[in-house]
């Protein structure tokens, strides 16, 4: 008799279990599902419907929305207003200005990190490390010129097909080339972004747009120049054993 109590007990509790954990709109279904063949009473379809539908609804609160598309926002060329004591026409100039040298270091951090892959002969260690640093300075000033752009309310130059289009610097070929003309390319763009840099900082400095000036001045010429520095040395012709008589 006790057990029978106890099992009875253990039933109550479980139902009352079952119950708590649905809302009192979808009970769960009592019972076993109707046997195959057999077709069930109406209520008992409801009650399933009520369960599927509570299951999708929860479910879907946790999934992600996939597959969305919609119309661009803000088009490229274009700023929108900012607070910041720039006219309109001050910030689109030193947003195209700026939108020419990020292009142009992104193809220059690109180059980098392809020599990096690529040297090859007895300066390998040197250059391998040497251009892996220098990708990581030019890495930097990308993340400064777009953030410089984007908070003169305008849009950074961001997708490789669209850098390509923008950069004036010349495409390499996809294969290796010596390192002496992996340097010379690196050379010829560090000089390519430091022209367009002057020039871009002094029309900024015109404006009144300090902070684009500082940004130009500071950053981005001021890396390139250490940067010439160090890559440019390695195509001195010093001997490195024996010196040349005098």
């Amino acid at each position: 008799m006790a057990k029978h109590l106890n099992k009875h007990a253990r039933e109550k509790m479980l139902d009352s279990t079952i119950a708590d954990s649905f809302p009192a709109s979808d009970p769960p279904s009592s019972g076993p599902d109707p046997e195959p063949g057999r077709r069930g009473s109406p209520s008992d379809s409801v009650k399933r419907g009520g369960e599927q539908d509570h299951e999708r609804r929860f479910r879907r609160e946790v999934e992600p929305l996939l597959g969305q598309r919609g119309r661009e926002v803000q088009r490229f060329g274009t700023v929108t207003h900012v607070p910041i004591g720039l006219e309109e026409r001050v910030r689109l100039d030193s947003v195209n200005d700026l939108n020419d040298i990020l292009a142009d270091t992104i193809t220059l951090r690109d180059l980098y990190k392809k020599h990096h892959w690529q040297v090859a002969g007895h300066t390998f260690y040197q250059l391998h490390l040497l251009f892996d640093k220098h990708y990581e300075e030019q890495s930097k000033l990308v993340d400064l010129l777009a953030e410089r752009i984007q908070s003169l309310g305008g849009i950074s130059v961001a997708m490789a097909p669209d850098v390509a289009e923008m950069t004036r610097i010349q495409r390499p070929p996809k294969g290796r080339e010596e390192v002496p003309v992996q340097i010379s390319r690196l050379l010829e763009a560090h000089e390519q972004i430091l022209t367009a840099s002057r020039q871009a900082a002094e029309r900024a400095e015109d404006r009144g747009d300090s902070g684009t000036n500082d940004l130009l001045v500071s950053e981005v010429i001021r890396t390139n120049e250490i940067q010439v520095w160090f890559v440019s040395e390695h195509l001195v012709d010093m001997p490195l054993v024996h010196a040349k008589s005098a």
